[in-house]
């Protein structure tokens, strides 16, 4: 594992945690996930994707986000050591929702299992 590997998983945690704990922003509401980490190189730069779920308004969750970039990054500074604490940016990850969205489509569908039709033909036998 690389140490931009153990930088990353650390920040997720910090982050995770300071949305459910220390961000007081009302926008940043609902539950937030931090869905991955991507750190330069050279340990300047994080990306934090993070995915939403029950936000009433997820432009407004995200510019809460980013008005918490200062506290986001002293925290993970007094956390993390490192020769640079990286410059934070917020990125949204639809996947969660796009996921969701697929589920009610395939619920929506009405498809017999094999297990199904395999009773449905013994009973008419």
């Amino acid at each position: 594992m690389e140490r931009t590997d153990r930088v990353e998983e650390e920040i997720k945690k910090i982050v995770g945690s300071l949305i459910d704990n220390g961000i007081k922003d009302p926008r940043v509401n609902g539950l937030i996930s931090v869905t991955k980490v991507i750190v330069s190189k050279d340990m300047k730069y994080c990306k934090i994707y993070v995915s939403m779920i029950g936000t009433k308004d997820i432009d407004e969750a995200m510019k809460g986000l980013d008005s918490a970039k200062g506290v986001v990054r002293k925290e993970i500074g007094s956390k993390i050591r490192t020769f640079n604490t990286p410059e934070v940016k917020f990125i949204y990850d639809d996947s969660m929702a796009y996921g969701q969205h697929i589920d009610d489509i395939i619920s929506g569908l009405n498809i017999k299992h094999d297990d199904e039709e395999n009773e449905e033909s013994n009973n008419e036998e």
